[in-house]
């Protein structure tokens, strides 16, 4: 697995920079506040010893469900040798707040971040926040998650190098007291082709590099004709997928444009990393994803 140890290509060129996440907090509002206890994930910068809990964190991985992150974090502690004090074991940090699962190992965090923009907005804004506040240095965040295909079969591994929203905008449009800002989602291109260099030939799967769509919803959003609703012909459904693909776009998902804007904005090295469950061009029901993955 790519983000087992620390000697890996990543960790390497993560640690070139000299930049620190204390760098990127934007809110003055934060520097006046007696305590900063972040709510949705049951942790306070009096309640907790953050610099000690996570000051070493290195890797920042985020996906969608709470037991595909436990799983993630037993399978770093396996291949890192990671042993815990006699009479622990691995447990969910964040479990009294019920509403993200945190697990950590060595260097690497791994939060469960739901299902869409504005669930992964609320986790990224405060684990920034814990970064900053652990006085955390040049911390990596990567997105793993699954996608729906687009002319690459299921299974295939997708590594975003840009992401697209509704309006085919390399950009995420906020809602700001009644105003839209629009910031740039922005990843780290040369931290994609990192992730690429270590696929390997053997691997019975493939991987590729291209552009994620990301949309509002699973349904018509993403132009599918099994909803509850759908007011389109397969005709335009094809027509659409096929106008995003001649813009470069490899896989469809729900998180990467909130998730590429907020952590280009706190100048944070990102990636998005997404398995394929299905090809869209070939259809629109999802079978068990267990059948795939496993």
């Amino acid at each position: 697995m790519v983000l087992a140890s620390e000697s890996c290509g990543c960790m390497s060129t993560a640690q070139q920079s000299s930049q620190c996440i204390t760098n990127f907090i934007r809110n003055p509002h934060i520097l006046a506040m007696e305590e900063d206890y972040l709510y949705h994930l049951g942790l306070g910068t009096k309640t907790h010893d953050l610099p000690a809990m996570f000051g070493d964190v290195k890797f920042v991985i985020v996906g969608g469900t709470p037991k595909r992150m436990e799983s993630l974090a037993k399978y770093f502690m396996h291949e890192m040798k990671a042993k815990l004090p006699i009479g622990t074991q691995l447990s969910d940090i964040t479990g009294a707040a019920e509403r993200y699962s945190m697990y950590k190992v060595g260097p690497i965090i791994c939060v469960n971040h739901g299902m869409g923009n504005p669930s992964i907005s609320i986790l990224l804004h405060e684990l920034i926040k814990l970064m900053y506040h652990a006085k955390c240095k040049n911390p990596v965040f990567i997105r793993l998650g699954t996608c729906g295909g687009l002319g690459v079969p299921g299974g295939t591994v997708v590594i975003s190098d840009g992401v697209l929203n509704d309006k085919l905008n390399a950009e995420h449009e906020f809602k700001i007291l009644g105003n839209i800002v629009a910031r740039p989602t922005k990843l780290d291109v040369n931290l994609a082709q990192e992730l690429k260099s270590l696929a390997n030939l053997s691997d019975d799967y493939q991987t590729v590099v291209g552009k994620t769509y990301c949309a509002d919803d699973f349904y018509e959003g993403q132009g599918r004709l099994d909803g509850a609703f759908c007011d389109y012909k397969e005709a335009d459904k094809m027509k659409w997928l096929n106008m995003l693909r001649q813009k470069g776009v490899v896989n469809i998902e729900m998180e990467s444009s909130m998730f590429a804007a907020l952590t280009n904005q706190a100048g944070v090295r990102a990636a998005i990393i997404c398995a394929a469950i299905l090809n869209r061009l070939d259809g629109d029901q999802v079978c068990s994803i267990n059948e795939l993955f496993g």
